[in-house]
């Protein structure tokens, strides 16, 4: 999935990096200063920050502005994103000139992240926004950290629901976007891979809608094992009159139960304080059994 040469190159202290807005309007400065200072503390800077209040309609800027800021004119190894909401996947519609590097953040910019790793780059990691970074608690900092700078990978826990042990290229993104990009040339190769879903403020029959959209592309029937984050604010039964429709969870497990592989409920990924960082395309384990998710070595 990852070519050799595109391979991201772990961070040192005094390396620069910039922050982009390809999605909804930045406008809180207090999470956009905090979020950079500890990027800051890390010891790399800042090269570029002109997206505070940049709007175009709900967007960060139009089209172009957004797209010409991922790409400046010197190469930078860490691009960082500020927040999510909608409009990453309009830059799709342009021709990117994807560089070697690292690239982090997680709901909208699931875009992007899937974009960049279908045509074989390394450094994609899903993980916290700028914005949302210093909510974060400090081993998820620290996991972020430990990511860029070439250091171990922590394992993640969360609720076995299949046994077994899979083994592959891991795929982590937002059910809703990633669904949007089947049938586009953005689509990664889910062939063996781990397929890790997290999402927000979607009801279960629009989950339901999605997953049955995998199934029907083949792409769930590919997977060598599935996990699945917080899916934060969906409503459950307990919202449904008369109890007249299926958990979450039943939705889930029933989209999923006849694959016969190892799944992996609750991992904390996703729109949650706890946001785990997670590279793409690296070699995971998702072990049914112990309900953990970790890399090889």
């Amino acid at each position: 999935m990852i070519r050799p040469e595109t391979t991201a190159v772990p961070l040192k202290k005094g390396d620069e990096f910039i922050i982009a807005a390809s999605s909804s309007i930045v406008s809180d400065k207090d999470a956009l200063d905090k979020g950079l200072k500890i990027f800051e503390d890390w010891g790399l800077i800042c090269k570029q920050n002109k997206i505070l209040g940049r709007h175009f309609g709900y967007l960060a800027g139009d089209d172009a502005t957004r797209f010409q800021e991922l790409y400046p004119n010197k190469v930078v190894p860490l691009t960082v994103f500020a927040r999510g909401g909608w409009g990453a996947a309009r830059l799709l519609e342009k021709s990117h000139p994807w560089e070697s590097g690292w690239m982090i953040g997680y709901s909208d910019v699931t875009s992007l992240l899937l974009a960049r790793l279908s045509k074989g780059f390394d450094g994609c990691i899903h993980g916290p926004l700028v914005t949302s970074l210093a909510k974060e608690p400090e081993w998820s900092k620290e996991r972020l950290k430990n990511i860029l700078f070439g250091k171990s990978i922590p394992d993640i826990y969360g609720e076995s629901w299949n046994s077994g042990i899979a083994t592959g290229p891991l795929i982590v993104g937002n059910l809703t976007v990633l669904s949007h990009l089947i049938g586009s040339r953005y689509t990664p190769n889910f062939q063996d891979a781990i397929l890790i879903l997290e999402d927000i403020n979607e009801e279960p029959y629009r989950i339901d809608r999605m997953l049955t959209h995998l199934r029907l592309a083949g792409i769930l029937q590919k997977l060598s094992g599935i996990g699945f984050g917080i899916f934060q604010n969906c409503k459950d039964l307990d919202d449904i009159p008369n109890n007249q429709g299926f958990t979450l969870s039943e939705i889930l497990k029933d989209r999923c139960k006849d694959l016969n592989i190892p799944i992996v409920n609750k991992l904390p990924i996703g729109h949650c304080c706890g946001n785990a960082a997670l590279p793409l395309g690296h070699i995971a384990i998702l072990d049914g059994y112990k309900a953990r998710l970790s890399f090889a070595n």
